[in-house]
Formats: structure tokens, sequence, C-alpha cells
């Protein structure tokens, strides 16, 4: 299986991590292909009802139990699901037919009615979803059909499509039988797989659903497990205990080499690492703290140093991969004098401690090393170490008591800046500190028309208010690396998708 090469970062650096990242020598070939596919996560999904989290360990999971409306191919077309046809009646209504071969694991077949009631419920307010951002420019769906579902949006919304991508049907009877908590502990739904058990803090078993209507699932059962130690994860992918890995870094990588019977995985993916400020609150509160942040940290030695010239530094909130990337703006450049200047500037706020928030699944290296850049320039800064579900928590809390800073990967898996800018930058969302009118306005503006320039000169207006005002720093975008058994064959995809149904054992 060929790897992808993204060809980011200085000469030097590619050549030594792509020598490293070379495919290890394969073993002998094994007598027979396992029946369970195991993949080691790092922490355990916080939450398995689709329409609540969807952080990586959750995403994972979830995504090969459930349908959704539509979704991605592996070259990143949005292709039909459970939708298998759509049709615009207007610029503020869509017609979807859905499919009528479908049935939910429970065996009740997947109606109209359970599309709409699944896309009324993320988009209720009271059922206060994370991914409401996402979706709240949808108003309504309704049946329109014995088998047609229209979905009507408050304006054009030129997103929709993308987002659609994320949204999973879930089965209206079982969901009002059982109650939202029991449904996350138990979740049906009409995917590849089948849950089977959620032994909390170890692992989640999936079984593969015999009777899927698609492309089946080509292993019996289905390991998510939590490993929280990087360290523990190779051993297992080395001594054959696991068969895929998650986040590995280029050291780690570099030790595969040689390892008999593993090989390596990259792709340059849609999510951005940045460094998320609260601006309610203590220091951050202060434009010219923010500023200085800004100017203490040096991307290009986070991205050469510590991540292998595989990832990209970025200025502004998006990557290239995302519809409203613009070239040539560019934010605060590394430069610590300057960052002196303004916190001098700024006074004794600049010396008060400062909390920043972070979780084990990411790269503590990074962490600690912005910890460390940000304390060279004199700001007080102590990690908060927590585990996922808390570190979320944490985030979305009241700005008035939240951390004054956290370090996050954002993907929105829907390839437009609507799906990133708007829940991280509008004040109406849980996941957002900043509070602008303008910036608002500017996000509201992009997700209601569909003209293409006119989304593009609105998001020009918020990657300038990033770089001016310092919301939050942008760093770069991530390349995301697997370890992989070498008889695996699977082609990661920029959305971070991991759907089991498209990998196998090689012949």
């Amino acid at each position: 299986m060929k790897r992808l090469r993204t060809g980011m970062g200085r000469a030097a650096a590619i050549a030594g991590v792509g020598l490293a990242l070379a495919f290890a020598a394969p073993d002998m070939g094994r007598a027979q292909a396992p029946e369970t596919l195991v993949i080691d996560l790092v922490n355990e999904p916080s939450s398995l009802d689709p329409h609540m989290q969807w952080n990586p360990d959750s995403y994972y999971v979830y995504r090969n139990i459930f349908d959704n409306m539509v979704t991605r191919s592996d070259d990143g077309e949005i292709v039909p699901q459970v939708a298998e046809s759509w049709e615009y009646v207007s610029e503020t209504q869509v017609a979807f037919t859905i499919r009528d071969d479908i049935t939910f694991h429970d065996g009740e077949p997947l109606t109209p009615e359970d599309v709409a009631y699944s896309v009324n419920r993320i988009i209720d307010p009271d059922f206060a979803s994370p991914q409401l951002g996402q979706f709240n420019q949808i108003t309504n769906a309704q049946v329109t059909g014995e088998n047609e579902v229209t979905l009507t949006t408050d304006g054009a919304y030129p997103v929709l499509l993308a987002q659609l991508v994320k949204l999973s049907i879930v089965p209206e009877h079982y969901v009002e039988e059982v109650g939202d908590e029991a449904f996350n502990e138990a979740p049906l739904g009409s995917g590849p797989y089948v849950f089977e058990e959620w032994q909390r803090g170890v692992q989640v078993t999936l079984a593969a659903n015999e009777d899927y209507w698609s492309t089946p699932g080509p292993f019996e059962q289905v390991e998510f497990r939590a490993v929280p130690e990087a360290s523990t994860r190779m051993a297992n992918l080395q001594s054959g205990a696991s068969h895929l890995i998650v986040t590995i870094d280029p050291d780690q990588a570099a030790q595969l080499q040689g390892a008999a019977g593993v090989q390596v995985l990259d792709v340059l993916t849609e999510r951005v690492g940045f460094l998320g400020l609260n601006p309610q609150r203590g220091p951050t509160a202060d434009p010219l703290v923010r500023e200085a942040i800004a100017h203490a940290i040096d991307k290009d030695l986070i991205v050469e140093a510590l991540l292998g010239g595989f990832d990209r530094p970025v200025d502004i909130m998006l990557s290239p991969a995302h519809f409203g990337w613009i070239d040539g703006i560019t934010g605060p450049g590394y430069d610590p004098e300057r960052a002196r200047a303004l916190l001098a500037e700024a006074g004794d706020i600049a010396e008060e401690p400062m909390v920043f928030a972070t979780s084990p699944v990411f790269d503590q290296r990074i962490v600690q090393a912005l910890q460390q850049m940000l304390s060279e320039v004199g700001l007080n800064v102590e990690i908060e170490m927590t585990d996922m579900s808390t570190y979320l928590n944490r985030v979305r809390s009241d700005p008035a008591e939240g951390p004054h800073m956290n370090f996050g990967r954002w993907s929105c898996a829907c390839q437009d800046a609507d799906g990133v800018l708007f829940p991280l930058l509008h004040s109406g969302s849980s996941w957002s500190n900043w509070e602008s009118p303008e910036t608002d306005a500017a996000l509201e503006r992009a997700r209601s028309t569909l003209d293409e320039q006119e989304r593009l000169d609105a998001y020009s207006e918020v990657h300038e208010t990033v770089v001016s005002e310092v919301p939050l720093v942008p760093l770069y975008q991530a390349a995301i690396l697997y370890g992989a058994d070498s008889d695996l064959e699977w082609q990661p995809t920029p959305n971070e998708s991991m759907f089991v149904n498209r990998m196998s054992w090689s012949e």
C-alpha cells in the first residue's frame, strides 16, 4: 500500500522523516487473517450518541455504527448514503429522496420519519448538541413524500451538503423509548457495525452487521481500545496485540522502522492546530497580552523540530483543504522582543498566572513547547491536564470561569470555513469565547449566500480580525500519522474518518 507524502517542511527535515517513515520490512505473512480488528485509540469515546461530541475518539467509533445523510468518498467527493439523491426546490429548501432498503440493527426499517427526527433533534436548542453551530442554519425537516424529506434553511445555506456529511441518522422509536442517556450507553444505528459492549475505560466492541445494505464490514468484530500511553500503543502494534494505532508522532514512527510486520500511514488533513485564548478573563482579556502571545510562538520551530516537517504552519484558522482559505494573509510573526515590549505596556496584569488546558489526546511536546515559549517572554503559564471529557467541558464552560488558554486541533470534516470559524468565533457557539458583532455579522453573511465571492469576502474579514485581535492563535495544518499492521489495507483521508468497512486484509 502506498503512503501519502505531504511535501511539507524544509527539505532536510522531510528527508530525515521520509527515511524514518519508510515501510518496515514485510513479515513472512500470516497463516490466517484475524477475525477481530483491534484499534488502539488514545481515550475512550466521550459519547457514542452521534449528535453529541465529535471529538476523534468518539467519531472514530460511532461513524461505524451509524449511516449519515450523505458521505464523502475516499477522493473527497460528497456522495449518497441514506439520501440517494437530492434536489434544490429553492434557495432555502432541498428535497432528499431517502433509500427504502435500510434497516436499523433491531430490524426496524429506516424511514423518512427517522431522517426528519434526526435533523430536528440535533437542531433543537434544548437538546444542546455541541454540534449545534454546524447545523443551526437548518430551521426544519419535514417528511414531504413517501420517501422524501425536505430541509428548510434560514436563507441560502451553501454548506448544507458539506455539513450533512456528519449528520447521522438515529432511530426515532428507540431513542424515544429508552431516552438520550440510555441511547448513549447502548447506541442503535443502521451502519456496517453493530454495538456490542462498552467496557468503560477499556474498550468498545462492535460486531459486523450481517444485513448491511451497502459495503459490509470485512472483520467479524472490531475492538476500539482506550490506550492513553503512546509507548503502550507502539508496543501493542509491534507485538501484534493491535492492528491499527492512532496519534503517533514522527519520532515514534521512526521507532517502527525495521520492525517486522508494521507500516506507517500519513495524510495531511483539514485539521488545524491552534492555541485558543479566552478574551473574557484575566490577562488574556487584554489585547496587548493576546498579541504578545502570538509574537512569542515560533510556529516554524514547532513544525520542524517536533512534527518532522510533515505539518504546515498557518496564519489563519483554516487549511488549504477548506473553502475559505485565502492566500497572502499573514499573522503576527515570531518576535519575542516585540512580545516582551507588549507585555511591559500591558503592566501588572501580564504577570498574573494563566491556566493552560490540555488533554492526553494531544501531543504534550507541543503543549510544553508553547508553555516554554510563553514563559520565555515573561508570562506565567500553568498547564492543566485532564481527561478528554473534562477538557471538553472546561473549554465549553462559562468564559468567566474557564481556562485562559487551551490547546486544540479542530476539524469539521466538512472542508468548509463555516465548520471551523462559526463554532470557534461566533458568539452564539458554546465553543467560542469571542464576542464581536462584526465577526458575528461576517460569519452569518458567509453562511447565508450561495455567491462564493461574497463568502470569501466575508471570511477575509474574519481572518483579518483573527490577525489583529487574536481571539486565538492558528498554529499549523496537521498531518496525522497512524501505525498499522503491514497486512492492513487502508487509505487515510484528510477528513480523518475511520470507516472500518473501507479497510481489509491484504490477499
